[in-house]
């Protein structure tokens, strides 16, 4: 009764044919029964499929390879092991894989033709490994230890399921960014260590992806499971990835290595530069510290904070970032980015498109003998359009079809010389929004839409706070700050509240009275019975009135700005910026990295504005099969949750797969493939 069942004398033949690897679906056929009494009667045999075999990984000569050679040139020993084992060689990885034996020296004598790694001839550097068992890196451990290993060499094993390993999707995009290349130009090596310069970077990148937004995080987190996709027996834990990311901040090159991967991003993109949209993140402190307050839009309040200044593209990819000394306003910061854009850009026409916190007349008059152009949002009290000039500008721009109600109009500024030009939107609800801009060779439309496009930023800014954890704190560090830099004056500040309290009574004494007849009072000074108004009144006017003078005279005696130090109690400190700057620069790459899958998936995924994204993070989150040979890590993903958006990925794969990159540190292959959906 019910469905057909897998009788007892069908278990045995169920067992061979699972044996023999058939899937699931191919037994029930031949019983006759579902799909799932099959599944549940293999879980109740306790079948286990055969772990993959390891492929063998002997010793290289490395003396025979003229690519590569030690740390610094020097040639490294290897090292003595004593082994009981050693005589055997067959020793056992665990798992049951046969691995070739090391070299070993029970008198510790060392072996001469082995010597230290070197670059390859492509930039790209091989390190040596004495261990030949991926899940056991002993050996090099120890050569670390007595400083004669720069950086672990990647030694990949096979497997199935290997948890988060599709995130190795991504190795082409980081290695297109140039961030290994450049971080090896920057600071070269951060000394003998097993996580050398490469593998902290591989792994902070590869976190950020895997949204394991900090280094805390990583306790949660399997270390053998995280360190198969690095090709290491354990991923760097909690304190030694924040070791690492001191040492790296220690030699203050974070702006360095900005660069020049901003560099790297300008001659791979330059066409989308045309437009380079500028704006601050203030990043608020809720620590017990007293530094620098700043504004913070989103939460209409002035707080302890830091702020970053970042450069994105109009695509909304971020180009560079900056940290503000003191949060200094955009009006200060705009002509430090400028010379740095310059530098990167060129000599081509850039128009920099900001809000209205860098409005100012006589900036916008430096920027265009900068050879810059402007776009922005008109700031302060102006005429409305007549609506009589408005009309409907429509047109189809990078592909999408725009419809505004504008009038374009010229527009002088006080403080700029140059004749600029507004163009003013006209809302539904009445509302005008005006823009002004040095560009005159573009339409109506086209100034509203890149000056509208300024949310790719804002939504930027949104992405990276959710998913990146950008306001994250990194370190609890401080640095002194400059004791000269001027603040305003709390003092000046309670007598401006006063002031302003002062003016309010009188013009409600003002108000009570009436216009004539205050005018009638203060003309005759000489008050009589026939006065219109009482005693009572014009006592409290003449009061308030000198208190407002009385307030004025006080307020300009103080002065409105004091050097921090004679308002703070202490040294006068600001949070530590070198470390929050890298991390920031790291976010930025992996981004960036995550930006270029999603266009390469786009022509292959229907709802790829919408849903681009989130397909690209589950697929780097998903688990995938590795398997090595001698030259290739074959990764293969497993199937997604529909066909559909399993073909996307496979096509994703397919144009990886074609570039044939290699990863970092070694000479396999990247091969990308993922199972057909069941």
């Amino acid at each position: 009764k019910g469905r057909p069942r897998v009788s007892e004398r069908q278990s045995q033949f169920v067992f061979r044919l699972k044996a023999a690897g058939h899937a699931n679906r191919e037994i029930a056929r031949r019983v006759g029964v579902s799909e799932k009494a099959i599944r549940k009667q293999v879980a109740r045999l306790g079948f286990r499929p055969r772990s993959v075999e390891q492929t063998v990984l002997p010793l290289a000569d490395f003396a025979a390879d003229p690519n590569v050679s030690g740390l610094g040139g020097a040639a490294v020993e290897a090292p003595a092991v004593a082994n009981a084992g050693a005589a055997d060689p067959n020793v056992s990885a665990p798992g049951g894989a046969a691995v070739a034996a090391p070299a070993v020296a029970t008198t510790g004598a060392a072996d001469p033709n082995v010597s230290a790694p070197v670059d390859v001839d492509e930039g790209e550097p091989l390190a040596q490994s004495f261990d030949t068992d991926p899940a056991d890196r002993r050996v090099d451990r120890l050569m670390a230890c007595v400083g004669l290993l720069a950086d672990a060499a990647p030694l990949f094993r096979d497997g199935e399921r290997v948890p988060r390993a599709g995130v190795l999707l991504a190795i082409p995009a980081l290695l297109d960014t140039g961030i290994l290349d450049e971080a090896r130009a920057v600071y070269g090596n951060i000394g003998p260590a097993f996580y050398g310069l490469r593998t902290t970077l591989v792994a902070l990148l590869l976190m950020a992806l895997l949204r394991i937004k900090r280094p805390e995080a990583l306790k949660e987190h399997s270390p053998p499971d995280l360190g198969r996709l690095l090709g290491l027996d354990r991923a760097p834990e909690v304190k030694t990835l924040r070791k690492k990311l001191r040492r790296l901040a220690s030699f203050g090159r974070a702006t360095d290595l900005g660069r020049g991967i901003a560099r790297r991003r300008v001659a791979a993109h330059g066409q989308s530069l045309g437009f380079l949209y500028v704006d601050g993140h203030v990043r608020v402190y809720h620590g017990t510290r007293e530094i620098p307050k700043a504004h913070v839009a989103r939460m209409r309040i002035a707080l302890p904070a830091t702020t970053d200044y970042w450069v994105n593209d109009r695509r909304g990819d971020p180009l560079f970032v900056v940290t503000a000394q003191a949060n200094a306003g955009l009006v200060k910061i705009l002509p430090v980015l400028l010379a740095e854009m310059r530098g990167l850009v060129g000599g081509r026409r850039i128009t920099i498109v900001f809000d209205r916190g860098g409005w100012s007349p006589k900036l916008f008059q430096s920027i265009l003998e900068l050879g810059f152009d402007i776009l922005t949002y008109r700031k302060g009290k102006k005429r409305r359009v007549p609506k009589r000039l408005f009309s409907e500008h429509s047109a189809t721009i990078d592909g999408e079809k725009v419809s505004y109600r504008l009038a374009d109009r010229s527009a002088r500024l006080r403080g700029c010389k140059t004749l600029l030009r507004q163009v003013t939107r006209l809302s539904d609800d009445g509302h005008q929004t005006e823009i002004i801009t040095s560009r005159k060779d573009l339409t109506a439309a086209e100034v509203a839409f890149h000056m509208f496009g300024r949310w790719t930023q804002e939504n930027f800014f949104k992405y990276l706070r959710e998913e990146y954890a950008l306001d994250a704190l990194v370190d609890y560090a401080t640095e002194p700050d400059d004791p000269t830099r001027e603040v305003p004056n709390p003092k000046w500040a309670a007598v401006d509240s006063d002031l302003r309290a002062a003016r309010q009574r009188l013009n409600e004494i003002k108000r009570s009275i009436g216009t004539d007849t205050l005018l009638a009072v203060l003309a005759s000074p000489q008050r009589s019975s026939t006065s219109p108004i009482g005693n009572e009144v014009v006592r409290a006017l003449a009061d308030a009135i000198s208190r407002v003078i009385a307030l004025q005279r006080r307020r300009a005696a103080i002065p409105r700005r004091i050097p921090v130090a004679k308002r703070t109690d202490g040294l006068v400190i600001k949070l530590a910026t070198e470390r929050k700057h890298l991390t920031n620069i790291l976010k930025m790459v992996a981004y960036q990295a995550e930006s270029d899958l999603a266009r390469l998936l786009a022509p292959h995924y229907r709802r790829s504005d919408q849903e681009g994204r989130t397909l690209v993070q589950t697929a780097l989150s998903a688990a995938a099969d590795l398997r090595v040979t001698k030259d290739e890590l074959i990764v293969t993903l497993a199937p997604l949750s529909s066909p559909h958006r399993t073909a996307a990925i496979a096509a994703l794969c397919r144009e990886l797969d074609a570039r044939a990159v290699r990863f970092p540190g070694t000479r396999l292959r990247l091969r990308y493939a993922i199972a057909p959906a069941a």
